[in-house]
């Protein structure tokens, strides 16, 4: 892969910064579209985007840096640790709005602590860094190993108990981990298995398990994928398009996932070969390189403008807010530079 200044990587930037992109759409259809939008074969789509092309390829090519990095276990547990105080920062700042009005007794028939404690995706990472460091004590760079821990994070779920998770307490710190909860978006079982099937990757690439393919055969793999993901499409996007079921998936949509990955990461890595550098793709690759501040700020915007417009907005509108979001969002990231130095 083609790097750029200080040796990062033009296509695993290009896709985190694809994926929050898709991220920001899908939000903005969970929360502003209205039911006859939301309900629509676009509002479908949108949700089908902001699926696996979005979460789960963000936390793959999260795990891949994580082992091409080699940061040392305790360095991988600070980063996580520090991740997952973000994540509750990042709920109470994107639910300002709501939870002020609840404290002023509105929403009476809600619960703050569904929005304080909802498991999103920064939790997922922040804990995924701290899962990984401990995998690889006993791993190391075997990948037999690595695959059993995909193949038990894939499939543990529904074994996993969650009858003493009845309190309240209990529940919301199971949901970090495994069982249904509808606050629970990016549980560690299965989603776990997406930053794991990244960090495997930099393994079988490192150690040269497989032989260097060439474009002639990168396009036949890309061929025979298409044809498998064509056939079983109406599975997965019937289990995408319904959040509750896409959220908690079982180990065949994983398995359907992983290979709609190696898909995408094909498809954009022949348009980056054919586009060359232009505006488009320099704008996602600094999504990319920013893609935590980026989403910080994106849900910043839609989660407090989500409890004034919450499913009123109907196509166009969603689309001038799609352009706004991304517009100021942008402008944050820049300015958090500056300040950051």
């Amino acid at each position: 892969m083609k790097t750029i200044t200080n040796d990062r990587l033009v296509l695993p930037d290009l896709l985190k910064g694809l994926a929050v992109v898709l991220m920001v759409q899908v939000h903005l259809t969970e929360i502003f579209a209205n039911p006859l939008f939301y309900e629509s074969m676009a509002g479908k789509i949108s949700l089908f985007l902001g699926g696996p092309p979005a979460a789960p390829l963000f936390m793959a090519v999260m795990g891949y840096f994580i082992a091409r990095k080699r940061q040392t276990g305790l360095q991988l547990v600070k980063r996580g640790i520090l991740l997952i105080i973000l994540g509750f920062a990042l709920n109470i700042g994107l639910n300002a709005h709501l939870l002020i009005r609840m404290w002023l007794g509105e929403f009476q028939q809600l619960s703050p602590f569904t929005f304080i404690f909802g498991v999103d995706i920064l939790f997922l990472a922040g804990l995924s860094l701290i899962f990984i460091a401990v995998i690889r004590k006993f791993a190391h760079e075997k990948i037999l190993l690595w695959l059993m821990a995909m193949l038990v994070f894939a499939v543990a779920n529904p074994f996993l108990p969650v009858s003493f998770a009845s309190q309240p307490v209990f529940s919301h710190i199971v949901a970090y981990f495994w069982g249904y909860y509808h606050w629970s978006y990016f549980p560690v079982f299965p989603w776990m298995v997406y930053p794991l099937a990244g960090y495997l990757f930099y393994l079988v690439q490192k150690q040269n398990v497989l032989p260097e393919l060439t474009n002639k055969t990168k396009w036949m793999v890309f061929g025979l994928l298409s044809l498998v993901l064509i056939l079983s499409f109406p599975f997965a996007f019937a289990i995408t398009t319904h959040l509750q079921a896409y959220y908690h998936h079982d180990p065949q949509y994983v398995l359907w996932t992983l290979g709609f990955l190696l898909w995408w990461i094909l498809l954009w890595s022949f348009i980056e070969q054919i586009s060359g550098s232009n505006r488009l793709i320099q704008f996602l690759q600094f999504l990319g390189i920013n893609v935590t501040a980026f989403y910080v700020a994106q849900w910043l915007l839609i989660g407090n403008l989500g409890t004034l417009l919450y499913q009123t907005q109907g196509p166009l509108l969603l689309t001038v807010w799609f352009v706004v979001v991304l517009l100021i969002s942008s402008i944050m990231v820049i300015a958090y530079r500056k300040i950051r130095g």
